[in-house]
Parts: structure tokens; C-alpha cells; sequence
């Protein structure tokens, strides 16, 4: 016998909250960054999901330097939602492009 009910898992699916994906977060954290601090994001060095949302770490340009290779850049620790939405940023380091972490 069909089910007439009308409610089947795809509507269940439609019911429940809609959250964004791992791409759309990404994209999000990194134009909220941008706005927030008025700088672009140039990539990003780490990504996971939170117990409540996501935290990245997002590399920014800070301070364009001639030669490139002197420009500062900063690592920012990146918190949003489970929405995608930030709800707290704050730097981490700030380091020459050209310079590589030492081995511990």
C-alpha cells in the first residue's frame, strides 16, 4: 500500500534545519573575516567541525612588503556556528611571507 500520509523521509529531510556544508563555510568564515577586519583571507591552514559549530585557521595579509617575500601576514583562529555565522576571531601570530615555522 502507498504512503499517503505525505510524510516521507525527503519531507523529513526538508522539516529539519538546513545547515551549510563544509564549502559554504569556508566561503562564509572567510568574506566575515574580511569584513570584520578589513582584510582579505589569502588561504586557509586548517579546518574543522566544533562540538557547536567550526573553527579554522585563516592566513591574512596584514602588511604588503617590496619584495613579496617581506609582506606580513597573520593566522587568525576563526570560531562560527553550526549556522556558519563567526561568533569570534582573534590572531594568533603575525610572521614575514618568507619565512618558514622553526622545527620544535
Amino acid at each position: 500500500m502507498a504512503n499517503t500520509s505525505g510524510n516521507t523521509s525527503g519531507d523529513k529531510r526538508k522539516s529539519q534545519e538546513e545547515l551549510p556544508g563544509a564549502m559554504d563555510v569556508l566561503r562564509g568564515a572567510r568574506a566575515q573575516l574580511a569584513e570584520l577586519t578589513g582584510m582579505e583571507a589569502e588561504s586557509v591552514s586548517s579546518f574543522e567541525r566544533a562540538e557547536n559549530g567550526w573553527v579554522l585557521r585563516i592566513e591574512v595579509l596584514e602588511l604588503a612588503r617590496v619584495p613579496d617575500t617581506m609582506s606580513l601576514l597573520a593566522s587568525y583562529e576563526v570560531e562560527l556556528d553550526r549556522h556558519g555565522e563567526l561568533t569570534g576571531y582573534r590572531r594568533l601570530r603575525r610572521y614575514e611571507r618568507g619565512r618558514a615555522d622553526r622545527n620544535p
